[in-house]
Formats: structure tokens, sequence, C-alpha cells
């Protein structure tokens, strides 16, 4: 039983965390907090936090458990702000997508990681944000990855697994590095190319008409560029060496299949479709 949560950033997964632990009865009191006082009153008309405070230092006094559920961008200023004012049992636990930076995010605040952080991150979501959006089913059977440092400590890291199972998540623990490169090509990767698949054809002359006449195939695709633009700029912007490694090698294969479709070269466009539909037949079954 978590006695007292705070969230810093009430948004979609913040937001939905904080419906699934009330959902299992597994936390007292939420406590939200943010900049904005409407978006945080929402909360509490919502009824997903119980209280809130847009001063940070108030919002994280007496809670042992603090998460910190902001852009990756903003790490190092909010735990530098928070970091003295956490009680001593307090565990602190992020929800960010690139965990390297977040790693040295808290480093460069308070000068070393505390034993007591632990860095998480759970693979889920939806294209749509704001608390608004968010819903205690949300992280059900889904994995959430926490990446603990070799002197992360084994209570901290075994609170922060509960939290995440009480969910209903499926917790796993790998390296930050490994994480870092692994989201790179399942997670963000794919978000870029929506981005820029939308923007590109939104510069066209006649974008009316080719989003007019969209298909369902379309629409599936891009629906992640209606993500977050500042959560996924920060992304972009923190997990950087990662994302254009994987750039550089889909670029590579993208290009070696444009020249297949110049060449005509029929054997190679089918012999890649096929490799790509079988992989993606088996992962849908995973």
């Amino acid at each position: 039983m978590i006695r007292q949560l705070t969230i810093i950033g009430v948004g979609l997964i913040g937001g939905s965390l904080a419906r699934a632990l009330k959902q299992a009865r597994a936390v007292q009191e939420v406590v939200g907090c943010g900049r904005d006082e409407q978006h945080l009153q929402r909360a509490m008309a919502l009824g997903v936090i119980d209280r809130y405070d847009t001063d940070m230092t108030r919002a994280v006094a007496g809670a042992d458990m603090v998460v910190l559920a902001m852009p990756v961008g903003a790490m190092e200023a909010v735990y530098r702000q928070i970091a003295a004012h956490l009680a001593d049992d307090a565990v602190v636990t992020d929800v960010g997508s690139s965990k390297g930076s977040v790693v040295e995010a808290v480093r460069q605040a308070v000068g070393e990681v505390p034993a007591r952080f632990v860095p998480g991150h759970p693979i889920a979501g939806t294209e749509k944000s704001g608390v608004e959006a968010s819903f205690a089913e949300l992280f059900q059977q889904r994995r959430v990855i926490l990446t603990p440092l070799a002197h992360t400590d084994a209570g901290a890291l075994a609170r922060v697994r509960a939290m995440w199972q009480a969910t209903g998540a499926l917790v796993e623990e790998v390296g930050v590095k490994h994480h870092d490169e692994v989201l790179a090509a399942t997670s963000h990767l794919p978000h870029l190319l929506a981005f820029a698949l939308v923007d590109t054809l939104a510069t066209m002359h006649d974008k009316v008409e080719i989003f007019h006449f969209a298909a369902g195939g379309f629409r599936d695709f891009t629906r992640i560029a209606s993500s977050d633009p500042q959560m996924w700029h920060d992304i972009c912007v923190n997990n950087r060496s990662e994302i254009l490694a994987m750039l550089d090698l889909f670029m590579n294969d993208l290009d070696r299949l444009r020249q297949a479709i110049a060449n005509n070269d029929s054997d190679y466009i089918l012999e890649v479709f096929q490799r790509a539909k079988q992989a993606r037949d088996q992962f849908s079954q995973v």
C-alpha cells in the first residue's frame, strides 16, 4: 500500500497510473502537481487525484512514492527542485521513454543518482494526451521496463515493481543502454516516420484531397502522429544517438527498396514484402 503517491505531470500516463492504483486499492492518497492549476482542478473533478499543489516542493512533502511523469526534457530541473524536500523513505521513479538521458539528468541535478531513484518506462499509451484521456486499464498486460543501476536500493526497486504490478502490468528489468536501443527501434522510429509522412503530405498543394481519400491503412499507420509533439521532441533530443543509428539503418533499407522499384526488380520487392509480412504475423502472435 502506497501511503502518499505524488505524481508530477498528471496527463495520460500519470492519470492512468493514479486511476489504476485507486481501482486496485493500492494507494491511500494521490497528490497531483503541475504548472496548470486548471488542469489539476480538472484532475480533481475527475477523481484522478485527491489534492494538488502547483509547488513541487510542497507536493512531494510526506510522499513515500513520487512518480515523475513530465517530458524528459524537464527532468533535471524538476529533480533539482524536489531533491532536498523528499522524505527519507521516499522512492522516486519516472516514466520517460529514454532512460540514459533521465539517469544523466538526475546525476546532473544532484551530483549522483540516488539509490532510491528507480528509472522506469511503461510501454503503454495512446495517441491522446491529457488527464481526460487517462483510464485505469491502460497498463493491463502491458510491459513496464525498469532499468535499475548497480547501486539501486533493492527495497526501492521492489516497491516500484509492486506498484506497476498492481496496475496489471508485466514488469521486466533491462539495462539502460539496451532499453534505449530497443525503444529507438520499436517506438521512436515509428513515431518519427508517422510524423514525417503526415508533415510531407500536409505540405503538398492538394493535401485536402489527399487526406479526403485516405483509407484505413493511412489512418492506422499515422495515428501516432497525433501524439504529444513536445514529448516526442524531447525523446528525439534525449535519445539522439540511438535514434540516428536506427534512422540510418532504415534509410539504407528504404533506399535499396527505392532502387529495386526504379530497376523493376520485382523479385527483391516481393522478397521484402514477404519477409515483412512473416515477421509482422509472428509479432502479432507474441
